[in-house]
């Protein structure tokens, strides 16, 4: 009989709910009509991605025609920043302004640096203070009348810092009431995107009262189906008539022309599904993640480690402890050998054996980037597994 593992890595991916798994079957083999097709079968599975899109509407407080479904949540903020920015020179001579922070993750940085590459933008990169958060001051000091666009995480997926969205709506609107052309208007830029990929299961996601222009979101973060996202869009793209966001991918103009491609028609029902089940748990879970966070570290009150990020508490996603041990080497690949599955930040570039850019821009030395370990609790973390990861780790130090 094989060994036991336990899963600490929720932040990567989360395995997918069963209620979830049961509300897909059906799309698999009896309802799995194309949803584009005229016939029953097509608008079976048409009427099934608008019921799917006009309840995940309800949970983020929004128009159901303003979300508009991806691939992924690298994908949705692709379209956030390349759609806006392609949208702009277009119609403008000028170079447009990006502003963002530099402990974004891969796919909003990645995207950025290749729009300076082709000097079809130039980006800021804000820098974030020793517990992951960025400095409102300076964000005021960038912007400037060819900023179009400002995206900054809800929630970071290393160290769980949690920005003040709301604060940085308040200041972008100041500014586009300052120097609206229009007389008690705002002007249309900047609009402000947000990746919340790791901030639903925990945190408030009501786009109205955020004040956000477009937010990310993510299936397979909140135990829905990997290969499925969402890209909100206030007013379906357009203000005063104009649009300010183009597409990236062509084709058949599926998801009001924003996104080409036949619907991933069970991954949306199922990121439906999962969307609703997250809503539902999100007071409940907070509360119970929070409490098992302050119990793991209790334990470790007697070995010398260091938290990287804010302390616990509200600046901090409750499922979220990225720790460094000093002068301890390796502990990721001996915690796995032992069964323990953590990682050292974002999956998305684990692989690749760099120090992290996150808690780099936090002023850590590359040997801290590179072995601190990130632990992320999910719906099957409980104190029985806490305590057996504590005692690997015991043993190890």
């Amino acid at each position: 009989m094989k060994n036991k593992r336990f899963y600490f890595d929720y932040a990567a991916t989360t395995p997918v709910d069963p209620g979830v798994v049961r509300a897909m079957q059906p799309y698999y083999s009896r309802i799995f009509g194309n949803p584009g097709s005229i016939h029953k079968f097509g608008q079976e599975a048409s009427a099934a991605v608008f019921k799917a899109r006009n309840a995940i509407s309800k949970f983020i407080n929004c128009d159901y025609r303003e979300i508009i479904f991806t691939g992924s949540a690298t994908e949705a903020n692709n379209l956030a920043i390349i759609g806006v920015v392609k949208n702009f020179i277009s119609k403008n001579k000028v170079k447009p302004r990006i502003i963002t922070s530099q402990i974004e993750h891969e796919s909003v940085l990645e995207t950025c640096k290749d729009l300076e590459k082709e000097n079809l933008a130039e980006v800021v990169y804000l820098p974030v203070s020793k517990d992951g958060i960025i400095d409102l001051k300076k964000l005021k000091s960038f912007l400037n009348e060819r900023t179009v666009l400002v995206s900054i995480m809800y929630a970071n997926n290393e160290v769980g810092s949690i920005q003040p969205i709301k604060e940085i709506s308040e200041i972008i609107k100041e500014f586009k009431i300052k120097h609206s052309k229009l007389k008690n208007s705002e002007t249309f830029f900047p609009l402000f995107h947000t990746d919340a990929a790791q901030a639903f299961n925990y945190v408030d996601c009501d786009v109205k009262s955020l004040g956000i222009d477009m937010m990310t979101l993510s299936s397979q973060k909140i135990y829905g189906p990997k290969g499925v996202g969402l890209l909100y869009i206030k007013n379906f793209g357009s203000f005063f008539g104009e649009k300010f966001i183009s597409p990236v991918i062509f084709g058949g103009g599926q998801e009001e022309g924003l996104r080409s491609g036949t619907e991933n028609v069970p991954g949306i029902i199922g990121f439906s599904d999962a969307v609703k089940i997250s809503f539902d748990l999100r007071k409940k879970e907070s509360q119970r993640l929070f409490k098992l966070q302050q119990y793991f570290l209790g334990k470790l009150k007697n070995f010398n480690f260091v938290l990287n990020g804010p302390k616990i508490g509200e600046k901090r996603l409750p499922n979220n402890i990225n720790i460094y041990f000093s002068g301890k080497k390796d502990l990721i690949f001996k915690l796995d050998m032992a069964g323990f599955s953590v990682s050292a930040g974002s999956a998305c570039s684990a692989r690749m054996a760099k120090p992290s850019h996150v808690l780099k821009s936090m002023g850590f030395s590359d040997e801290k980037a590179s072995e601190s370990l990130r632990i992320s609790f999910g719906r099957q973390t409980d104190k029985e597994s806490i305590d057996k990861l504590f005692s690997v780790i015991k043993n190890i130090l």
